[in-house]
């Protein structure tokens, strides 16, 4: 089977379906998804989603025995009523030698705060924390992008004192000769750490897939842990429809005329040569659709217009 995991239908809004698609959709089996499209994805335990542990361990084979925050740099402007996070990590194309430099002066600041940080990755920084740290709730930076930062940044007692260690953060890294670089060639400067993805290596890790396609780091992280075959999210179905259960993740798509040529109808194709046996269609907001060849007597059943509507 082949699973395309989608954005909530409404994302799509009028967008029409190819004709092959409505039909498909309309005779396949549709059913509604109890939670989360990552909880039913992979099975973790104790609950939660430490992505700094899981991503650390990826990046450097040290993350047990520690619980780990991501500490990424970012790049947060201001506005007349506060400020916004615009980018951060890869989007900020860092190398080793710029990131070696950005944390030199940040590394006395967390060291002596007791969160020794460092970049094995030039995209991803790390700050390690005792096991059993009390910590506040950490917005991902994929929820904060283009909000207010005020809003997202870590609330209550314990989010004081982080939010504290930013400011310091800030002040270093405003001041530091390489951000003047950085703004002479025209890139926006490091200005920020955005610290999310807080936790320890999870006990166990389950799923009922064997490959997962994706550019989630979330999602990656994760399956890698749990033993899950993970790739990049190629551009269009390469005709592998090898057994076991893949997942392709399409979360980021908004382009349904792009979809349609680069997955739906390929795949769609294969189901009716019996070159696979189902392909089902996983939204984000818990509808899914499940698509066999022996679904094409079903003629009686009117096409779906597009995923909001309910038939032709």
């Amino acid at each position: 089977m082949i699973t395309l995991l989608l954005p909530p239908r409404e994302r799509f809004g009028g967008q029409r379906l190819s004709e092959s698609t409505g039909k498909a959709l309309a005779r396949g089996d549709r059913s509604e998804r109890g939670g989360d499209a990552l909880s039913d994805i992979l099975d973790v335990l104790p609950r939660g989603w430490p992505v700094a542990a899981a991503s650390r361990q990826r990046d450097a084979g040290d993350a047990a025995h520690a619980a780990w925050l991501r500490a990424d740099p970012a790049y947060v402007q201001p506005d007349i009523n506060g400020a916004r996070l615009l980018s951060y990590g890869q989007a900020l194309g860092l190398t080793a030698t710029d990131a070696a430099a950005l944390l030199k002066p940040l590394k006395p600041l967390f060291g002596d705060a007791g969160f020794p940080i460092d970049a094995p990755v030039p995209s991803r920084w790390y700050l390690r924390l005792p096991m059993g740290a009390k910590l506040p709730a950490f917005t991902s930076p994929e929820q904060a992008l283009g909000a207010d930062l005020f809003d997202e940044l870590p609330q209550g007692p314990e989010g004081r004192r982080w939010r504290a260690l930013l400011s310091e953060a800030q002040v270093v890294l405003h001041n530091h000769p390489l951000n003047a670089q950085r703004a002479a060639a025209g890139l926006a400067p490091v200005n920020s750490l955005w610290f999310w993805g807080a936790g320890a290596l999870p006990d166990r890790v389950q799923s009922t897939y064997t490959r997962i396609a994706s550019d989630d780091e979330t999602l990656t992280a994760l399956a890698v842990l749990g033993g899950v075959h993970v790739t990049a999210r190629a551009s269009s179905w390469n005709g592998d429809a090898a057994s076991g259960n893949t997942l392709i993740d399409l979360r980021d798509s908004r382009d349904l005329a792009l979809l349609e040529g680069a997955w739906f109808a390929p795949l769609l194709k294969a189901v009716a040569d019996s070159a696979l046996a189902q392909l089902r269609f996983e939204f984000d907001d818990g509808t899914r659709y499940d698509i066999t060849r022996s679904q094409r007597w079903r003629f009686w059943r009117r096409p779906l217009v597009s995923f909001v509507a309910s038939a032709a």
